[in-house]
């Protein structure tokens, strides 16, 4: 039996769960997400949480099980707290901003380069970091790793886009020079 998918889900005080045949929508004060019920699992709401439970013990039903607990998990905690990621820009010159749903960034590159923030994620940027955030916990890791994407950090000097707290291996330069 999965440890975590067996694990029942609470279900929040200012939040709503509908379980459909074939989906599963979760409401809060942030927000509404919806997913699809995978594969030879089933969804019920028992006691005010929610128990996943798989049809059989085959090879899809049982790797689907413990994952569709963590996306209703998931998307309770999105639509209550929320998920964000922050990005940190290390380089002279590297610079950023947001102005509405589009972050500028200046990179180093012959050209500024301009990023539409998908629908439902909000960027904001503070000196050097900035803080990508939304309800989606999928979409907000995905927004980080595109961002994250245009400049990865190099092993030299540690130029680029990295996570914050993010451990960069440096290399020593020309082994020549004493």
């Amino acid at each position: 039996m999965s440890r975590i998918g067996k694990q029942p889900i609470s279900i929040p005080s200012g939040v709503t769960i509908t379980v459909d045949s074939s989906s599963v929508s979760v409401k809060g004060p942030k927000g509404e997400l919806s997913t699809s019920i995978l594969k030879g699992v089933t969804v019920s709401e028992e006691d005010g949480s929610i128990i996943v439970k798989r049809d059989n013990d085959e090879k899809i039903p049982k790797s689907n099980h413990g994952l569709m607990r963590t996306l209703i998990n998931n998307m309770v905690v999105g639509v209550t707290e929320g998920y964000s990621k922050k990005l940190e820009i290390t380089g002279v010159g590297f610079r950023h901003q947001v102005q509405g749903q589009t972050l500028k960034l200046t990179l180093g590159f012959s050209h500024e380069i301009e990023y539409k923030l998908p629908e439902g994620i909000q960027a904001s940027s503070e000196q050097n970091v900035i803080t990508v955030s939304g309800i989606d916990k999928q979409l907000v890791g995905q927004v980080a790793a595109e961002i994250r994407g245009f400049k990865k950090p190099e092993p030299y000097k540690g130029k680029g886009i990295a996570y914050v707290g993010e451990r960069i291996l440096r290399k020593s330069g020309k082994s020549g020079k004493e």
